[in-house]
């Protein structure tokens, strides 16, 4: 009758109800927590009023194991609907439902687990205990249990101060989720999405069975990526040799989405691992050499990445690279190699022939090309203005009359009025120290990450997305704060309302200041500058010149 959602029925519902949460039968009294939450759902008023939700509670201390489980579901759901019912577990009620756990089925340990989450440790030796009689549910057969029961012990480890005891646990957790692994393929990909956040927060865990995540021939394309980022995260120096010979091995497969992230994951690899750069540029040479389209183009997207990680260190590979200039036809390959090109347009002699050879459809180019031509065309104007003083009136020219995109037009601005009042402070901003590039970014927000830890087992954590964002009405959840609660994730909340309030102040003192536009320069101006500005220009780099990085990339 619960699932009528009738008036007349409701009515009629209500007496039979209450008789049957006090039945004699453990099976009449677990069907009717059930239906008290479905009641909840169709009249919140008249189950608060009937004091339906006071039954419940009392149902928490029913000796029938199965009967507990099924008012733990049924106050979890109201909870999670209710705005004024909040539902919290003292150390008592915990212990309780944890006994009861031994005699529950399979889908009853998991309601009582995840009603486990509601309960905030005073003591962080109460946090040890609880996961410590848990913590056989990870021998469970059912991935669902040992699913939630991960959730419950990395929740619980934020409220535990002893290394020693979370190091135990981090042992404890290996084996179930390596266990997932060999599971149906949508278990998999589950335990996958879930991998990549648990060791986020703690890599030790798995950090010993990485070989578990090596690629099989015959794995879909969607376990073979999630494998991929867990061994990118799990490489370290002791075996970052085995994890690049796996991935050069995956970049030689025909399927063409998996050997991009694998070409990409080699270039991340250099960045994270330092000592494992000269390495990753070799294996990256060798792929080039391949003459794959979609390999050269990776290789050269994530090369620029190692370039700016490491300044003037593999200059020498760039001919190697422009020697496949005539097959970049993607726009975020194309943006790489002008890119370097700009950058290092001081080494390269025929910078400005290699430029002008891309200016040609610089029109025809995604924006994303053409704001990587203009900033590489002033970079090698404010190093070598003899050879750019040609280039750089037509592509400010193109980047502010021709062209609709509000970006590139503002950019092709300031550059022109940099350059047209001050070549010295236009030369200090296209060539300032870029900020050091480093895998850290790919890392989630650490209180986001809080907050998806919560949710291991659920769509959240498949979706690395707050169910906020894709479930209305939706009560977020977040660690709680106690005595036991550890300094970490206390300052990690506290840096990010900081961070906001900064951001706030800068954007209302930028507010109060008021705009004043600068006039546009005249073409004939720019003109003029850029033959004055020459004569004064730093020293060319001729075809003679001595320098061991200049080298003509045409021949």
């Amino acid at each position: 009758m619960g699932y009528i959602q009738v008036e007349k029925i409701v009515d009629v519902l209500v007496d039979p109800l209450r008789h049957s949460l006090k039945d004699r039968d453990p099976y009449v009294r677990k069907t009717a927590a059930i239906c008290v939450a479905k009641l909840y759902m169709y009249d919140k008023v008249l189950v608060e009023s009937e004091h339906f939700v006071d039954m419940l509670r009392d149902l928490l201390a029913d000796p029938n194991p199965t009967v507990v489980a099924s008012a733990v579901a049924a106050l979890t759901e109201i909870s999670e609907r209710s705005d004024n019912i909040q539902l919290r577990l003292n150390h008592s009620t915990a212990s309780k439902l944890v006994a009861a756990l031994g005699e529950c089925s399979e889908w009853g340990q998991t309601y009582i687990l995840e009603a486990l989450m509601y309960y905030v440790p005073q003591d962080a030796g109460d946090a040890e205990m609880l996961a410590e009689r848990i913590s056989p549910r990870l021998q469970h057969a059912n991935s669902a249990v040992v699913l939630t029961t991960t959730k419950v012990i990395m929740y619980l480890m934020n409220y535990m101060s002893n290394e020693e005891e979370i190091n135990q646990l981090c042992r404890k957790l290996a084996p179930p989720l390596v266990t997932l692994l060999a599971s149906g393929y949508e278990v998999q990909y589950v335990a996958l999405r879930n991998i990549q956040l648990i060791i986020q927060r703690r890599p030790e865990i798995l950090k010993n069975d990485i070989k578990v995540f090596f690629c099989k021939y015959d794995d879909p394309i969607c376990v073979k990526l999630g494998k991929l980022e867990i061994i990118f995260r799990l490489a370290n120096e002791r075996n970052v040799d085995m994890v690049l010979h796996e991935l050069k091995e995956y970049a030689a497969e025909v399927d063409v989405d998996f050997v991009r992230k694998a070409v990409r994951a080699i270039g991340r690899l250099a960045v994270k691992i330092e000592t494992a750069a000269d390495k990753c540029i070799t294996a990256l040479l060798e792929l080039i050499q391949t003459k794959v389209n979609y390999v050269v183009q990776e290789a050269i997207i994530v090369i620029r990445d190692i370039f700016r990680k490491y300044p003037n260190q593999y200059e020498s590979i760039i001919s190697t690279l422009c020697e496949n200039l005539d097959d970049l036809d993607e726009p975020e390959a194309k943006a790489s190699m002008i890119w370097i090109i700009g950058q290092y347009a001081d080494r390269i002699e025929n910078a400005d022939q290699l430029l002008d050879d891309f200016l040609y459809t610089f029109l025809e180019e995604p924006h994303e090309v053409q704001l990587a031509l203009l900033t590489a065309t002033v970079k090698l104007f404010v190093q070598r203005p003899t050879a750019g003083q040609e280039l750089v009136p037509k592509v400010l020219k193109w980047a502010t009359e021709e062209v609709d995109n509000p970006d590139l037009r503002d950019r092709g601005y300031i550059y022109w009025r940099l350059l047209s009042t001050d070549p010295a402070a236009a030369k200090a901003v296209v060539l300032s120290d870029k900020p050091a590039i480093t895998t850290e970014s790919d890392n989630l927000d650490p209180h986001f990450l809080d907050e998806l830890l919560l949710h291991i087992g659920s769509l959240a954590s498949v979706y690395h997305k707050s169910p906020t964002s894709f479930i209305s009405r939706y009560k977020p959840r977040h660690l709680i704060p106690s005595p036991a609660l550890q300094k970490r994730s206390e300052q990690t909340y506290l840096t990010q309302q900081q961070q906001q309030q900064q951001q706030q102040q800068s954007w209302t003192m930028v507010q109060q200041e008021p705009y004043q536009p600068s006039p546009v320069p005249p073409q004939a101006q720019l003109n003029d500058w850029s033959y004055n500005a020459a004569t004064g220009a730093p020293r060319i780099v001729s075809s003679q010149s001595s320098n061991p990085y200049s080298m003509d990339l045409l021949q």
